[in-house]
C-alpha cells in the first residue's frame, strides 16, 4: 500500500492550483487561509482528542514542528495565493515552484549529508526541462505582462518557503504523530497569518456555493489528506527522493485543468509530461 502514497500524494497536490483558482474569486488570499488553517485545526484537533492522540514530550519537538509548519505552509501556500491572486498564470508558479528539486539536492547534500547521485542529477534537469514545456506557452503568454517581477515576488519567497521547510522537517523533526503534529503546524500558521491579513486585507468573504466546496476541498484533501501523505514521505524517504515528486504537479495540473476547464494540452506540454516523468523516475531509481 506504501508503494502508491506518491502517486496519491501527487494526484491530490496537484489539486492545489485547482483549488485555489475556484476559491480566490470570493475571498483574499491571507484571508482564505486563514479560514483554512483554522477549519484543518479544528478537525485535526477533534480527531486527535478523540483518539488520544500522543502530543510531544520535548519542547524543543513542538518548536521544531512549529517552524515546519510555517515555512511549508504559511510560506509556500502564502506566496502561492499572493501570486495567483495578483494575476500571475498557475502554469508560471508550477514552474517557479518546480526549481525546489534542484535546490533541495544542493541543500541535502550541504545540510543532511545525503549524496546526490549523478544519474539523479541528470533526473532533476530533464524533469524541470519537462515542466518547462508543459508550462511554456502560459510563459510566453504571460512574459510580456509589465506587473510580472510583482507577481513574481511572491512565489519566489514561496519556493524558499517549500525548500527549507522540506530540508527542516528531514533534519528537525522527520517523525512525528499526524494528528497531534497537524495542529502543532497549523496554529503558528493561522496566527501569523491572521496578523498579516488584519493588516493587509479587508478579511471580507463571498460565501458561495463554489468558495465552500473550494475550501472544503482545500481543508479535507490538500490539508489533511495530501500534508499527511507529504510528512509520511519525508519520513521515510531521502529529501531529494520526496522534492522529485513536485516536478510531476505541474502535469498532472494541466491534465486536471484540461480536464476541468476545458485548457488546452499542446504536443509541446505531452511532450514535457513525458520527459518529466522519466526524470521524476530517474531522480528516484
Amino acid at each position: 500500500m506504501t508503494r502508491f502514497y506518491p502517486f496519491l500524494f501527487v494526484l491530490l497536490w496537484s489539486t492545489g492550483f485547482i483549488g485555489a483558482k475556484f476559491g480566490l474569486p470570493y475571498a483574499e488570499p491571507v484571508t482564505f487561509l486563514c479560514v483554512r488553517y483554522l477549519l484543518v485545526i479544528a478537525v485535526m484537533g477533534g480527531v486527535a482528542l478523540a483518539t488520544r492522540a500522543p502530543w510531544p514530550h520535548a519542547p524543543r519537538q513542538w518548536l521544531h514542528i512549529g517552524v515546519t509548519g510555517l515555512l511549508v505552509h504559511a510560506t509556500y501556500l502564502g506566496g502561492v495565493f499572493m501570486a495567483i491572486s495578483h494575476g500571475l498564470p498557475a502554469g508560471i508558479a508550477s514552474l517557479v515552484v518546480g526549481l525546489q528539486p534542484l535546490l533541495t539536492a544542493l541543500g541535502a547534500g550541504v545540510l543532511l549529508g545525503e549524496k546526490v547521485l549523478p544519474r539523479q542529477w541528470a533526473g532533476l534537469v530533464l524533469g524541470f526541462g519537462g515542466v518547462g514545456l508543459v508550462v511554456s506557452h502560459k510563459v510566453a503568454a504571460a512574459a510580456s505582462a509589465p506587473e510580472l517581477t510583482a507577481m513574481l515576488t511572491p512565489v519566489l519567497v514561496a519556493l524558499v518557503g517549500i525548500t527549507a521547510g522540506t530540508l527542516y522537517q528531514k533534519r528537525f523533526c522527520p517523525a512525528f504523530d499526524l494528528r497531534t503534529g497537524s495542529v502543532i503546524q497549523f496554529v503558528p500558521c493561522l496566527i501569523v497569518s491572521a496578523l498579516v491579513a488584519s493588516q493587509t486585507e479587508t478579511m471580507a468573504i463571498t460565501w458561495s456555493g463554489q468558495f465552500v466546496f473550494a475550501l472544503g476541498w482545500l481543508v479535507l484533501v490538500l490539508s489533511v489528506g495530501a500534508i499527511s501523505l507529504l510528512n509520511l514521505l519525508i519520513r521515510s524517504g531521502s529529501a531529494v527522493n520526496v522534492a522529485s515528486l513536485f516536478y510531476l504537479t505541474p502535469p498532472t495540473t494541466a491534465l486536471i485543468a484540461w480536464g476541468v476547464f476545458g485548457e488546452t494540452l499542446t504536443g509541446l506540454a505531452l511532450a514535457g509530461m513525458a520527459i518529466t516523468v522519466f526524470g521524476v523516475w530517474l531522480a528516484r531509481k
